[in-house]
């Protein structure tokens, strides 16, 4: 009990997150008399994971795309579609944002290498300084549910379920967010938004010849996953090539010699994931021996009898976790709880795992430790506190939306047969 209570303290004050979970996997497995080897055994085990490898190929695709002009090139387009309509500039940040995100798989990179072209061109338009705000910081954490977004990846290895199937499970609760924040925008700059600019077919046609290297790789990475030409690994592995060799040798955005940092910053985010996901494996795998699901269930079913109830309190859990840890720990250290106890109310895994995904996005503008708000304040030297207003309106109707998602599973499975 002192030692539980001693690691509790621990991951309070700041220790790493990794140290702490296999410090109680090695506490949980010396309790009960398992060799602490099988610890090493189950963290070099991932390397035989299924999917794995989508990971680290299409973070590097991410990180070589944020570090070119395509943020540059994507805003324009948006601009030369959207930009013609009375508070189209507030629809191409959130389009410009989402796009960005699905493939970088880190909301903080968008906000970096958008916010810095967005939120300047938001404040000269005439728009308000908090809705500005507001609606970057916001915006950065669009996009998780849309292929080839890294946390769905890591949901469906944790939860051994098909990632295709969670692509195509991601796609309508992905565009009601959208919807709904855009619907939003439009309403809030209904009556003084000057349309950023009159529609040009020369400036799409300008825009779009610009971005001719970009602009295939969203249609021929989802096209070939959902039509089944290509699994998801080979996808990561034809995007990652394909992004290097434009990036490099055929626009010259990124030279030879910053390849390595590249790299570096890169295998950063993914060793973190592997680190956190090896040792949670160990850690899972005690509880699970341990029946710490069972009693959970036993506990749940005593005061839950439906699965409305159930969902509700899982909606409830979700925006505390999502406050006070990161997605990628949230995804491996939370899931294998939680799937079994969902099963048993009837809850399907790929709509639950849309549900884990779109209300732990929250967490990125949840206080005290929403990663966004304090992103924000230091990209765009704002108190955090201001930061703080400035996204509430956005996070409650994110908070709606997630509502829907849960009690609308249909939005989620419409591509399963009946």
């Amino acid at each position: 009990m002192i030692l539980s209570a001693l690691l509790i303290l621990l991951a309070i004050f700041g220790a790493p997150l990794f140290t702490v979970i296999a410090a109680s996997a090695m506490l949980g497995y010396q309790r009960e008399g398992i060799d602490l080897m099988a610890i090493a055994i189950e963290v070099l085990g991932i390397a035989g994971m299924p999917m794995l490898s989508a990971i680290p190929l299409f973070t590097f695709a991410g990180y070589l795309l944020s570090k070119s002009n395509a943020p540059q090139r994507l805003v324009r387009v948006t601009s030369a579609i959207l930009g013609w309509m009375p508070g189209g500039l507030a629809l191409v940040a959130l389009a410009a944002c989402a796009f960005f995100t699905a493939f970088t798989g880190a909301s903080g990179v968008t906000i970096i290498a958008l916010g810095a072209i967005l939120y300047p061109a938001l404040k000269q338009d005439g728009y308000p300084d908090n809705f500005n705000l507001g609606l970057v910081t916001t915006s950065g954490s669009l996009g998780l549910l849309f292929a080839p977004s890294l946390p769905l990846i890591l949901y469906g290895v944790v939860a051994e379920v098909s990632v295709d199937n969670l692509f195509r499970a991601g796609v309508l609760p992905g565009l009601l967010m959208l919807v709904l924040l855009g619907g939003y925008s439009l309403w809030v700059n209904r009556h003084n938004r000057k349309p950023l600019a009159h529609f040009s077919w020369k400036e799409v046609g300008s825009a779009l010849w610009e971005a001719k290297w970009e602009i295939p790789l969203p249609i021929f990475v989802l096209g070939g996953i959902y039509s089944g030409f290509f699994a998801v690994s080979e996808a990561a592995a034809v995007t990652a090539l394909y992004v290097l060799v434009v990036e490099v040798f055929v626009l010259g955005e990124i030279k030879l010699r910053e390849l390595p940092e590249v790299m570096r910053e890169s295998m950063l985010l993914v060793g973190g994931i592997l680190i956190i996901l090896g040792v949670s494996l160990a850690s899972t795998n005690y509880m699970i021996d341990a029946g710490v699901p069972q009693q959970l269930l036993e506990y749940i079913t005593e005061f839950v009898s439906s699965q409305a109830s159930f969902l509700f309190l899982l909606f409830i859990f979700l925006l505390v976790l999502g406050a006070i840890l990161d997605i990628f720990s949230a995804i491996v250290l939370v899931v294998p709880l939680i799937l079994p106890i969902a099963a048993q109310y009837g809850v399907n895994d790929f709509h639950l795992g849309i549900i884990f995904l779109a209300a732990m996005q929250l967490g990125y503008l949840t206080p005290p430790v929403g990663l966004n708000l304090f992103i924000a304040s230091y990209r765009f030297d704002r108190p955090i506190m201001n930061v703080y207003a400035a996204t509430f309106p956005f996070l409650l109707i994110l908070m709606a939306s997630v509502l829907i998602i849960m009690y609308w599973a249909d939005l989620s499975l419409w591509w399963l047969p009946d």
